[in-house]
This record gives C-alpha cells, sequence and structure tokens, in this order.
C-alpha cells in the first residue's frame, strides 16, 4: 500500500491499477489523473531514493566507529583506519548511490552527481595529504555553494532555481515560491556554519555523529517548513478545483 498527498487530499490506495491515466479540462486547464500503480511507483521510487541519499553517512559513521579493527579475507588483511578509512568508504558510496539512483529514475540525478563529485575532490585531498580538514570542509562548501546559488537565483529571470525545479509539480504564487527559496537558502548557509564550529570545536568523534545526525535533522526539518508553507496554498486550490477521482480506501 502507499500514501500520497494530492492537491491537500490525503487518501491511500493499494497497488493496483483500476484506471487508466486521464485528463479533466476546466476553464482552460489541464487536470491529469494517474492510476493507483503509476502513483505507488512513483511514490516507491522517490522513497528508494531517499534512503539510498543517507546510505553513504551512514556507512562513514559505521567505517569511523570500526577504527582499529582488522578484517581478514583470506590472506588479505585491512586494519581501519579512522577518518581516512571512513573518507574512502564515502567516496565509493557516494559514487554508487548516484548511479543507483540514476538508474532508479532513469534520468541522470545531478544534485547527486555534483555532491559525488565534491566528495570524491575532497576525500581524494584527504587521503593524499592525510589531513582530514579537507573532508571536513567539504559539507560547508558544498551547502554555502548551493546557499549563493539559489540567492542569485532570486535576481536572474523571471523565477528563481526552486521555482524552475519544482515548477512543473507545485502550482503557488511568487510570494510563496520566494519564501521557500528563502527558506533553503537559509537552511544551506546554517548547515555550512554549524559544520565549520563543530569540526573546529569538538573532537573529531563528536563531528563524525553530528554529520550523521544533523543531516537527518536538518533534512527533515527543512521538509516540515517547507510543507507547513506550501499546505494553506494547495488547500485553497483544492477548494477550487473539482476531485478528479473518488477517494478509495484499501480493498
Amino acid at each position: 500500500m502507499c500514501v500520497e498527498v494530492d492537491q491537500g487530499n490525503l487518501y491511500t490506495s493499494p497497488g493496483i491499477s483500476r484506471r487508466p491515466r486521464r485528463a479533466e479540462k476546466k476553464g482552460g486547464i489541464v487536470y491529469h489523473s494517474r492510476s493507483d500503480s503509476e502513483r505507488c511507483g512513483a511514490g516507491s521510487n522517490q522513497s528508494m531514493k531517499q534512503l539510498l541519499e543517507f546510505l553513504p553517512l551512514v556507512l562513514f559513521f559505521g567505517t569511523y566507529q570500526m577504527d582499529g579493527d582488522v578484517v581478514t579475507v583470506g590472506s588479505y588483511s585491512h586494519t581501519f583506519d579512522g577518518i581516512f578509512s571512513a573518507t574512502a568508504v564515502l567516496m565509493v558510496s557516494s559514487v554508487m548511490v548516484w548511479l543507483l539512483s540514476s538508474a532508479i529514475s532513469r534520468r541522470n540525478e545531478r544534485r547527486l552527481m555534483w555532491m559525488a563529485i565534491a566528495v570524491v575532490v575532497f576525500g581524494a585531498a584527504t587521503l593524499i595529504l592525510r589531513d582530514q580538514r579537507f573532508i571536513q570542509w567539504k559539507p560547508t562548501v558544498f551547502n554555502w555553494v548551493l546557499a549563493t546559488v539559489f540567492f542569485g537565483s532570486q535576481f536572474v529571470g523571471e523565477r528563481n532555481l526552486l521555482e524552475r525545479l519544482l515548477g512543473s509539480q507545485l502550482s503557488v504564487t511568487r510570494r510563496v515560491w520566494t519564501q521557500l527559496n528563502t527558506l533553503w537558502i537559509g537552511n544551506f548557509a546554517l548547515v555550512g556554519a554549524l559544520n565549520l564550529y563543530v569540526a573546529y570545536q569538538y573532537e573529531e568523534a563528536f563531528w563524525v555523529s553530528y554529520k550523521l545526525y544533523s543531516s537527518v535533522g536538518f533534512t527533515l526539518a527543512v521538509m516540515l517548513l517547507t510543507v507547513l508553507i506550501v499546505a494553506p496554498h494547495l488547500k485553497e486550490q483544492s477548494d477550487g478545483q473539482p476531485e478528479n477521482e473518488n477517494l478509495e480506501g484499501p480493498q
């Protein structure tokens, strides 16, 4: 079973196709409806990709905890070397997650691609120079670059970057898009600043734990705030539009 929110209506539907895709036209706007199986398939893929994105951090954290452990396979043995072994695992897993997510969505996930490139560049510097500060700076540089790009997009063209990315999926006013874009700018700036503060004010082990738990916490927080900003406007739209389909519960 899957759960999906559609224009303010929360409904649950089983993963079985009951009707083909259809479209209804009203007031010059075409409303498309999708079959239950299409919704569940899209939702399942999205959930899988979201879980995949956290995998490199989980592996990074787990590998770091194995510092000093020795793994022997036949005649080969490897001793885990703290932040450096964790960085190598982070590099490989980030590239794998980008490739897997792109395969699942059948298109290049450019955000994950740039994330993987940043991890490989800063990770390689960490391993070659044996200096963990490079991998510690990566989250700050990456998030501050995103904050700069999102901020600059507010002054270039008619739409900011967030509206360009999500405008085809979400219909809200320009003021709401500005609020959402500002929220994400603030999120990226704060995440980058706090990362540096923790990296330089606390022990390395604490920073590794912070990197994992803060990523989950900030992601959930910004998603919740995004929903709180958008939800009232989606409800207004749904109140003014006819329902495309009857809401159905599990059979």
